[in-house]
């Protein structure tokens, strides 16, 4: 292995950087969704102080595994990841998994329950929140968040349309800016290709083309090797951008239950890149500054441009599809007097 990058990495290590892109890429994805959105998207977004707050939330979903909180690891943990390969194992393809996260829960518990010689046994002590029984949820915590964010936006409309105050329409920008930087983390997750597979940490298990076993290399991808050859910044990245536009599944605008289905079809996109990434380490392309050690840094820009493109298309389908908030605006009608005799 190259001494510069274990050096990089045990600088990781020591600094306690551990999980998807570190802190600087998925701010990197936030700031590239926040270039590719409209100019006729909310403005608020667009204000100094909200860009930062997004670009700062981008890490948020990490910074809540500073506690030893396991209820808190066990619902968080899982939402970060999901390794494709064990979808096999319970007989669903990915385009088949349910939508309802409980649902997959349940049909992974029915299938270990019916035909435990199939499964690796679990060590209760490694074990301890409960999450080694699942492949991951990334797919489940990317709709859910999304679905959050058109609810935001819908509440937030019928305020500014239906009398709310200023407090709550100050109140429900607060809340779409939270939303926002928050899910981005995911989208972020869903982009970086060791997140989708039984390979995070290492080349797992048969290895006949020799692919590096470290178990540091995830954090050399999250964010070792950027430290060492340098992030883009996002206004670099802005001519490549497109501009956001809505879901779309088999060409057309997704409907609600299929924001699920186009966050699976991403995070695959992301999954057939898991070995080309091996390979790139493997031709040492991830390790230092010459022509060849620099094609790593390509590889893994295309991946945060991947990823802000994706988050781009979740905030500005989550605004042009919010439903009217019907109970709202009726409690507000209601509120002001109006139809009253």
């Amino acid at each position: 292995m190259n001494a510069l990058r274990i050096t990089g990495a045990l600088i990781l290590m020591v600094s306690g950087s551990a999980t998807a892109w570190d802190y600087e890429g998925h701010r990197v994805v936030n700031q590239i969704a926040l270039a590719t959105l409209p100019a006729n998207y909310p403005a608020f977004v667009f204000t100094p102080e909200a860009r930062e707050r997004i670009a700062f939330l981008a890490g948020e979903a990490d910074r809540w595994r500073n506690t030893p909180d396991l209820s808190l690891k066990h619902c968080n943990g899982p939402d970060h990841y999901i390794d494709l390969e064990q979808l096999a194992d319970h007989g669903v393809k990915p385009e088949a998994l349910p939508v309802f996260r409980y649902d997959f829960v349940a049909l992974l518990a029915t299938n270990r329950a019916a035909q435990p010689d199939k499964f690796e046994p679990i060590d209760p002590e490694k074990n301890k929140d409960h999450t080694r029984e699942l492949p991951g949820l990334l797919p489940w915590a990317i709709a859910e968040n999304y679905a959050k964010l058109k609810s935001g936006f819908s509440y937030l409309k019928t305020f500014e349309q239906a009398g709310g105050t200023p407090e709550e329409i100050a109140n429900a920008k607060a809340n779409i800016i939270y939303i926002m930087g928050v899910m981005g983390h995911f989208a972020g997750d869903a982009a970086q290709p060791l997140h989708t597979t039984v390979h995070h940490a290492g080349w797992a298990g048969d290895n006949p083309k020799g692919y590096t076993t470290w178990k540091g290399f995830h954090q050399w991808i999250d964010g070792g090797y950027f430290n060492k050859v340098g992030i883009p910044d996002a206004s670099e990245l802005k001519p490549r951008l497109r501009s956001a536009q809505r879901l779309q599944v088999k060409g057309r605008p997704a409907q609600p239950e299929e924001t699920f289905a186009a966050a699976v079809a991403f995070i695959e996109s992301a999954g057939i890149l898991v070995e080309p990434l091996y390979q790139l380490d493997k031709d040492q392309a991830l390790f230092g500054k010459d022509e060849n050690g620099m094609r790593g840094k390509e590889f893994l820009t295309k991946q945060l441009i991947a990823g802000g493109q994706f988050l781009g298309d979740l905030w500005f389908s989550a605004w042009q599809d919010a439903p009217p908030d019907d109970y709202l605006r009726k409690q507000l009608e209601k509120r002001s007097g109006v139809g009253e005799q």
